[in-house]
């Protein structure tokens, strides 16, 4: 793999997997298309994009495969509708075009207990999200689930606050999958994930990256 595609390169993870990409010697292109720009960098194509209207004919969606880190909260978004547009709607339309234009591998950063039949709203549309993937085609296809990340996202969220600080005061005694994943290990891994594009599909676990 030589190019790669990342969508969310302006959040937590998203900005370490670009940091980590533009810094790998095996790829020579990275396409992060962001509704804002980015500072330039030699090997980085930035188109600023509305993801409600993606340019379905553009040459840059050309790669050889694709990193999704798009994601918010319900409480960011506004309403589990607008949550849902980012989180479902926006990686499928991503996946749909560059598998239309020969991307083989995907790799997504979706959360621990995404499951379709969640009764809770996130971890269902999370689920739904990797179901829909798996139909898209790609002939390599990578699910990271994380728990709670950890980094500095420069903006407060209360309660995952709190919950970091619970969850370190108990790591001790936690199970692997349930402790606090740095987020540059869960880039390093969608990362290694996309240049690697083994055949099939294969779920990474928060414990695995811990």
């Amino acid at each position: 793999m030589t190019t790669l595609m990342l969508v969310g390169a302006t959040g937590l993870v998203g900005g370490a997997v670009l940091r980590q990409a533009l810094a790998d010697a095996r790829l020579t292109r990275v396409v992060a298309p962001t509704r804002r720009g980015l500072p330039p960098h030699p090997k980085l194509e930035n188109p600023v994009v509305e993801f409600e209207h993606l340019p379905a004919d553009a040459t840059w969606w050309s790669v050889d495969g694709v990193i999704c880190t798009l994601g918010s909260t319900i409480r960011k978004a506004g309403s589990q509708e607008a949550f849902r547009r980012v989180d479902h709607d926006y990686p499928l339309a991503v996946a749909r075009l560059a598998r239309q234009h020969g991307a083989r591998a995907f790799a997504l950063n979706s959360a621990t207990g995404a499951d379709p039949g969640s009764r809770f709203f996130y971890n269902r549309v999370k689920g739904e999200v990797e179901d829909a993937l798996r139909g898209i085609g790609f002939p390599s296809l990578t699910i990271v689930r994380p728990a709670l990340i950890g980094g500095d996202r420069g903006e407060f969220r209360p309660a995952e606050f709190l919950a970091m600080r619970l969850l370190r005061l108990a790591e001790p005694v936690l199970p692997r999958r349930y402790r606090v994943v740095p987020h540059e290990r869960i880039a390093r891994a969608l990362l290694e994930a996309a240049m690697t594009a083994a055949p099939g599909e294969r779920i990474i676990e928060s414990e695995a990256i811990v």
